[in-house]
């Protein structure tokens, strides 16, 4: 396969907001209120509402940095009813009078900071808080939100869907790139990754799958309660719960480390024989990559249809179906680029797909396949024009932040750095990126100085035509 997207082809942004007049007015007057109370006594000063990421402006929150988020969920498929609590541990990056909080939909009942009352405001998926005391810069701070309501679906622009998927039997919450603010209150930009326990409550019978590893799965009334642990920092938009009929096992790698798969009985005798090879996957994987990041892996099969896109959400990437070969070891390869190497802004996504479908070709290199320069010749010589629509590291805008150019002309700057440093020099590079900046974030300006670092030379015959430059390189 010479271009596969692991989501979808376009990617999907989030759909613009626009706020009622009530809103606007209530921004306002907010905004009023926290430069009155910043001018009134108050050394503190309100965090900013957006990180300014160039695609978009007002994901994330500035001012403070999250280190632990434990959320307790309880649903009700019937009703599509979500009951919610979410308990953020955060660090104030500077003396706070406010902070804001990204949520979509869903009723807020109440805040607290530190076990005390906190006034909050909504505006569009904006939530202020103003705690009763400011919050010294430098301090560890412990803000509690109760919400409740029917999460929401956000369809892109590309016309895919994320935030919380409903099924038949239960829902699908997917997040990349804004879509877990649908169903838990956060700092949901890519730069704030964060430790995570995950509570789900729901009828007994069925399953309620998350990211990390399963503490502990009680019964009482009807009801079942999964609590599922990930020790390893990790951005919102990797977070997932799936709730479903599933079918579960766990089992161990040659290595020890934990896999749990869990897969709609649907899917079952498809998928069984991909998901076998999982710890082959994985063996591999860390030959080419290094060390694996995460304390587990596996993988949650869904429903044909269940959604328009596989995700690597972080241990347990998720398939609408049986996965093809391929397709695990690209969202695999993700655990490493992507989930542990992620980016510091939504403009470097290249260098999670780019590397995850270079995957895909030395996968194939490895195991009787084309070569890797044999899918890259195919591609150059293809008629494929939207793969030259862009340069990889400079999207247009949001809604092609995860076309063709990304995945395949992003593989392709990877090549060309293979052809110009040799296959020693190359292999040491893609392994001790993973190691710099392991369980960290980066951009495209990090890693053209760490390849240029280990390469010990410049890399500029690569970067000009392959990474920015505009349109087809004349010579491949």
């Amino acid at each position: 396969m010479l271009f596969h997207p692991d989501r979808r082809a376009p990617h999907r942004p989030a759909v613009p907001f626009a706020p009622t007049a009530r809103q606007v007015v209530g921004a306002v007057v907010c905004g009023l209120l926290l430069t009155a109370c910043a001018g009134s006594g108050v050394q503190g000063t309100p965090g900013a509402a957006g990180l300014r990421d160039p695609y978009f402006r007002l994901l994330g929150n500035g001012g403070y940095d999250v280190t632990h988020y434990g959320i307790e969920l309880a649903y009700d498929p019937d009703e599509r009813e979500l009951t919610g609590e979410t308990v953020i541990t955060a660090k104030a990056g500077k003396s706070l009078s406010a902070f804001n909080l990204d949520l979509h939909g869903l009723d807020v009942e109440s805040v607290t900071v530190d076990d005390k009352a906190a006034r909050f405001n909504r505006a569009a998926d904006e939530l202020t808080v103003r705690p009763d005391d400011e919050l010294p810069e430098g301090s560890t701070f412990v803000t509690r939100v109760r919400y409740s309501g029917e999460p929401r679906t956000i369809t892109d622009e590309d016309g895919s869907e994320e935030g919380w998927l409903p099924t038949d039997e239960g829902a699908l919450a997917l997040g990349e790139p804004t879509g877990s603010k649908a169903w838990f209150p956060g700092n949901h930009h890519p730069s704030d990754k964060a430790a995570y326990d995950i509570e789900v409550t729901v009828p007994e019978g069925l399953e309620a799958i998350s990211n990390g590893e399963l503490k502990s799965e009680k019964s009482a009334d009807g009801r079942t309660t999964f609590t599922w642990h990930t020790g390893e920092p990790m951005a919102s938009y990797l977070a997932t719960v799936a709730i479903g009929p599933y079918g579960t096992k766990a089992s161990k790698t040659d290595d020890g480390l934990p896999v749990f798969t869990a897969v709609d009985p649907s899917e079952a005798e498809q998928s069984a024989g991909v998901l076998a090879r999982i710890p082959e996957i994985m063996k591999w994987s860390e030959s080419r990559f290094g060390p694996y990041p995460f304390s587990s892996t596996g993988a949650i099969v869904g429903r044909e249809g269940a959604a328009g896109y596989a995700l690597e959400t972080q241990t347990k990437p998720v398939f609408p179906g049986a996965p093809d070969l391929e397709t695990l070891v690209h969202e695999l390869a993700h655990q490493w680029y992507g989930n542990s190497v992620t980016p510091k802004s939504w403009q470097d996504m290249w260098l999670n797909e780019g590397f995850a479908t270079y995957a895909e070709w030395l996968w194939e290199e490895d195991h009787g396949g084309d070569t890797a320069q044999e899918t890259f010749d195919a591609l150059y010589e293809g008629d494929d024009a939207e793969l030259w629509a862009y340069p990889p590291a400079e999207p247009t805008d949001a809604s092609v932040i995860s076309d063709a150019p990304v995945y395949g002309r992003g593989a392709m700057v990877l090549h060309k750095i293979r052809e110009s440093v040799g296959d020693r020099t190359f292999f040491a590079l893609i392994k001790g990126w993973a190691a710099e900046y392991r369980h960290g974030n980066a951009d495209t300006a990090d890693f053209t100085a760490y390849a240029e670092k280990t390469a010990g030379k410049n890399l500029d015959a690569v970067w000009g035509p392959w990474l920015y430059g505009d349109g087809k390189p004349k010579s491949p």
